[in-house]
Formats: C-alpha cells, structure tokens, sequence
C-alpha cells in the first residue's frame, strides 16, 4: 500500500495508473504544510515527511509539487507557480509571457516518498513554450503551456498524462519501487 497526500482526485488517479501492479494506492486528504523555498524537492521531500508522521508511520506517503519556470525570467514564477495562478491568474502571466522574445518553458514536477526510513525524490520536466490560450481541457496554466504543438489544454487527459512532467516523475518512482 501507497498513501498518496493530495486533495486531486485526478492526481490521484494518474498516479493508480502509472503504480498498477507495484502498489495499491490511496488518497490521504491531507493539507501538509508546504515550505517556501526555491527548490521543489526540498518543498516535496519535507511534505513527505510531514505526511508520513501525520499517519503515525503507516504505510509509505508520496507527495508532488510542481512548478512553471519560464526561461527568459530566469525560472520565475517555478515553485511559486500556484501562487501566481491564484493572485495574477493564467491571462495575465500570458499577457507578461507575450512581450518576451524567449517563451521557452518547463514543467517541473518532483514526487517525493518517505517511509519513515527514507525519503525519496523522483523529477519529471517536460519542455514547451508559452503561447496565446488555447483548448477547452486541463487546468491552471494548460491553456498556455504548448508542447509539440498543442497546449495540454487541447489534449485528453490521457494524451496530457503520457507526456506530462508528473507522469515522468511517478515512471522514475515506478521503475525505483518496482527495484526494491
């Protein structure tokens, strides 16, 4: 058994499809406290650990956190991400992202495990650009983020879900449990 530590049903989901056969997992509706810092896997890994404790040494917890880091802003808003989707919201940093010569960005994902004895970081990152909003699916900045072409919001869920920065992220933790 996987806990994973998230209030994302589709997260959730994602994750039971890529661990299939490695471990059950289920959903910890927990609201770990989430450091500032500008590393993402300082951020995960001690969500880990946190989520972990807060179970009273159950089975091994998994947490993510993501970010966007826009190349010519020098990575900016990067674990800041969600933040800057709340208080500016998507159209506005595509309106800053619009006046840049350089609209490279990735998606950084890190899924963190802890199990009391070791906490584990697995990095996913998937490279595109930042483009005018387009597609009618996904959330937060997939309308703007294109990848081969098509914004995540123009994807499928299952189309997003094999090339995303979490699903690479959740493939490292599914090739790291499947060698323990």
């Amino acid at each position: 058994m996987l806990t994973f530590a998230t209030t994302n049903e589709g997260k959730l989901e994602e994750a039971r499809r890529h661990l299939a056969g490695l471990a059950d997992v289920e959903q910890f509706d927990y609201d770990y406290l989430e450091i500032q810092s500008d590393d993402l896997a300082a951020i995960a890994a001690r969500g880990a650990r946190e989520s972990f404790d807060a179970r009273d040494g159950d089975d091994p917890v998994i947490v993510d956190d993501t970010g966007l880091f826009i190349h010519e802003l020098d990575g900016f808003p990067g674990p800041y991400a969600a933040y800057v989707e709340r208080t500016l919201g998507v159209d506005r940093v595509w309106q800053v992202a619009s006046d840049l010569d350089d609209r490279r960005a990735a998606f950084r994902c890190i899924v963190a495990y802890a199990d009391g004895e070791v906490v584990e970081t697995f990095e996913g990152r998937v490279q595109g650009t930042l483009v005018a909003p387009r597609g009618e699916g996904g959330f937060g900045y997939d309308p703007i983020f294109e990848h081969e072409g098509r914004t995540f919001a123009e994807m499928s869920t299952d189309e997003k879900n094999t090339v995303s920065h979490r699903s690479r992220a959740l493939s490292k933790l599914a090739d790291w449990l499947a060698q323990r």
